[in-house]
């Protein structure tokens, strides 16, 4: 008993380092114990193995296994369950399958566990058919299925697009005497939520009460976000309001997700009652928050409001995000500061962020309906990536000015890109020519756009 104290003692002190990211200290840790005659075991180099394999990556996890084996330390099935989850991580299957064939090869009998993970892998490789035959394995063979088992079985599915056969999977789970606990809910939940199935989900929601769950704030949370998705507002409210009458104590993610979706939704008073109410609970906004909030007044024409949390960012030394000044410059321009959106716009270019393609359609928009239609042409020669969007903007501004010739070199640039344009483009196009009297010209353009769309199916 004596003997054993230390190396528990050691194991405590590398698994608390590890729990903190702090690897290297974990390593000292186990260099001074050795020094110090303390003996490692098989839980000490389990333990730094899942650590690497979470934190840095499998090379460096089966860089351990090397040093456990020249300490004289035989890896077991935890070890490689490990090794597993961190090649799982990153989608590395021919490398699961090479761990499985080590363990085999040193006489290690893969557990549940190692068929779960093998079976995570193949679905987060789009490989739906090959985790499902790891499942009828798990199934037929000796093994005892768990209750990850099948959450991962049903998440699988789901992510996949197979929701039918994880509901399917669910009921009859539940006829062979599977009692599903909240998790398996909220992934179900989940699924049917992301393929736009809200009455299966509110259905699924009404049988984890009536079963005696409580459904938490991800079930509610789930539930809601679908509902405002799929415009039922009322729905999505009730949900809400039911949160709060369970108790449940909302943070800035549930309050600006109703606020969003009454923005994009045009019910702006009602989205008031909404700010007013966070406002007077004293939440504290993150950057997403405070983007949510800063779309709401920019919605609103109420720019002074915006600047003003624009602000309080800055006093409360938050980065703002690619997103925070594409919102800025979308309102600048509907507010007719095309100025103000110019410097918002340099800003973001110096600054390097990674996506600026709304901002730059945004200014367009912007110029375009002002008038500047040149300034326009100028910042879309100058973008790398365009979409549609980009195209059909610009085409309409052109034919504002009538510039029909220029518009249609636009347009048919854009369907030879094998980008679609707004139909309301293509018309505007075509008219302009025609009431400008070229007639031929409109044939020909029309001719091109009916030739580009056949080549392109």
């Amino acid at each position: 008993m004596f003997n054993r104290l230390p190396t528990r003692l050691l194991n405590i002190c590398i698994s608390s380092l590890c729990k903190l990211h702090q690897l290297e200290k974990a390593e000292s840790v186990l260099i001074d114990g050795i020094r110090m005659g303390v003996i490692p075991d098989v839980v000490t180099y389990n333990t730094l193995i899942a650590a690497y394999c979470r934190f840095v990556g499998i090379d460096a996890a089966y860089a351990v296994l090397y040093r456990m084996r020249e300490a004289g330390i035989n890896p077991d099935v935890i070890t490689y369950n490990s090794l597993i989850a961190g090649a799982s991580k990153s989608c590395l299957l021919s490398r699961c399958f090479d761990l499985v064939e080590e363990m085999l090869q040193m006489g290690i009998l893969p557990d549940v566990w190692s068929y779960n993970t093998l079976m995570h892998c193949f679905f987060k490789s789009g490989k739906p058919y090959e985790a499902n035959r790891v499942f009828r394995d798990i199934i037929i063979g000796d093994l005892a299925p768990c209750v990850s088992t099948f959450n991962i079985m049903i998440d699988g599915l789901c992510k996949n697009g197979y929701t039918n056969n994880a509901l399917m999977l669910f009921r009859n789970l539940q006829r062979h005497g599977f009692i599903p606990q909240l998790v398996t809910y909220n992934i179900l939940i989940n699924g049917l939520c992301k393929s736009g199935r809200l009455k299966a989900a509110i259905r699924i929601l009404s049988e984890l009460r009536e079963l005696g769950h409580e459904p938490n704030a991800i079930t509610y949370t789930t539930v809601m976000k679908c509902c405002f998705k799929r415009r039922q507002f009322e729905q999505g409210l009730e949900i809400f309001f039911e949160m709060k009458n369970r108790g449940f104590t909302f943070d800035a993610f549930g309050y600006c997700t109703v606020i969003a979706a009454l923005v994009k939704s045009g019910k702006n008073s009602e989205a008031i009652g909404f700010v007013d109410q966070m406002m007077n609970v004293g939440i504290e906004l993150d950057i997403a928050s405070y983007n949510t909030m800063i779309n709401f007044y920019c919605k609103e024409g109420n720019m002074e409001a915006a600047y003003k949390l624009l602000n309080e960012i800055e006093q409360r030394e938050l980065e703002c995000d690619k997103y925070t000044h594409t919102i800025l410059i979308d309102g600048l321009c509907k507010g007719g500061n095309i100025k103000g959106a110019q410097r918002h716009l340099k800003y973001m270019i110096n600054m390097c962020f990674d996506s600026k393609l709304v901002a730059f359609n945004s200014m367009i928009d912007g110029l375009c309906k002002s008038g500047e239609i040149d300034y326009a042409m100028k910042i879309f020669k100058s973008m790398e990536k365009k979409d549609s969007y980009t195209y059909s903007t610009l085409v309409h501004g052109l034919c504002k000015v009538r510039r029909f010739h220029c518009a249609s070199k636009l347009l048919l640039a854009c369907l030879r890109g094998g980008m679609k344009i707004l139909r309301s483009a293509q018309r505007a196009v075509l008219d302009g020519l025609r009431y400008s009297g070229f007639t031929g010209e409109a044939r020909k353009v029309q001719a091109k756009i009916r030739i580009t769309r056949v080549l392109q199916h």
